[in-house]
């Protein structure tokens, strides 16, 4: 188990995983359709596209949280 501190980065290292596996899943799928060899193809784009979404989450999600608190209703205002 890892120390409650590293929570927020544990969600970004599973939430950008599990993301850029659809998304680059999906983008592959489109541009090359169901050929063979498909796999390795699919499995270097999303390791790269994965190397680029872990710390773009990171960087992107306290703006992204201030964003959603500022457009949410506040309930004891």
């Amino acid at each position: 188990m890892i120390p409650p501190r590293f929570a927020p980065i544990a969600f970004a290292f599973i939430l950008s995983g599990v993301m850029s596996f659809i998304v680059s899943s999906i983008a592959i799928i489109r541009t090359t359709g169901w050929e063979s060899g498909l796999f390795g193809v699919w499995i270097g784009a999303w390791l790269t596209s994965w190397l680029v979404a872990f710390p773009t989450v990171l960087f992107v999600a306290p703006f992204a949280r201030r964003i959603v608190a500022k457009m949410v209703k506040n309930e004891h205002a």
